[in-house]
């Protein structure tokens, strides 16, 4: 089996390319890469189009990735929450692009991408201007729209344990759309608060298995966004 371990945050996010589709983990803080994602900003690819729940919180994480003019579209289902003021500001102004899609959908749209399953009909946005221009069959007296699955060439997730070879448990919520987009991603990059050897974690507690996963870089005390949000943080 393969060691996936690599050194860091930079080496883990060096191949990321001009124009790439990523998937980015968290709900809100819950689960989100923070040093993933400065290394990315770091690395300086631009063009980007994100996958996440929501576009980030003050000026941290993915904010700041936004803030920094990398990500020219958004994929989401919250584009503004609580200490969101980078995204809106920018899609007011015309600089960003989003694709607003139900959480739900979203959801499904990323499992269905990384199961190998292009499309579904679903009920959610139908007669609704997200669900205008979008094919619509009735079944059994219901009215569907059809969405498309979703894969990426990079996803970032984080975890709590991980092994050498990818296998990976989360912290309780935290894991959110992490197993999913493990699966929907061409190259997993985890972030892991420990790293243990294999044979150290238990089979039946493994959410996501090591075959969906590529790269893995330990953070031992990760950054929490609200801490350096409250704290006036900006990033870089």
């Amino acid at each position: 089996m393969i060691n996936k371990r690599v050194a860091n945050a930079a080496e883990a996010v060096a191949d990321v390319f001009d124009g790439a589709t990523i998937m980015i983990g968290g709900f809100g803080e819950a689960g989100s890469p923070i040093e993933l994602i400065h290394a990315l900003i770091d690395q300086g690819a631009t063009n980007l189009t994100i996958i996440n729940n929501n576009t980030g919180s003050g000026e941290v994480g993915l904010a700041a990735l936004i803030k920094a003019k990398r990500v020219s579209k958004m994929i989401c289902s919250y584009p503004r929450t609580a200490n969101s003021t980078v995204f809106p500001e920018l899609y007011h102004n015309g600089e960003i692009k989003l694709e607003l899609v139900p959480q739900g959908t979203l959801a499904e749209r990323i499992r269905a991408g990384g199961s190998g399953i292009p499309a579904f009909y679903t009920p959610s946005a139908f007669g609704t201007p997200l669900g205008e221009d979008k094919e619509a069959r009735s079944f059994n007296g219901r009215d569907y729209i059809l969405e498309y699955g979703l894969t990426s060439d990079f996803a970032l997730i984080k975890g709590l344990t991980a092994d050498q070879h990818g296998n990976v448990v989360y912290n309780k919520t935290a894991r959110n759309f992490a197993p999913i987009m493990a699966m929907a991603g061409k190259i997993t990059i985890l972030q892991a608060k420990h790293v243990v050897n294999p044979g150290e974690l238990d089979p039946e507690i493994i959410i996501t298995p090591g075959i969906f996963v590529n790269r893995i870089i330990e953070v031992s005390t990760p950054a929490v966004e609200s801490d350096l949000i409250a704290a006036g943080e900006t990033y870089p």
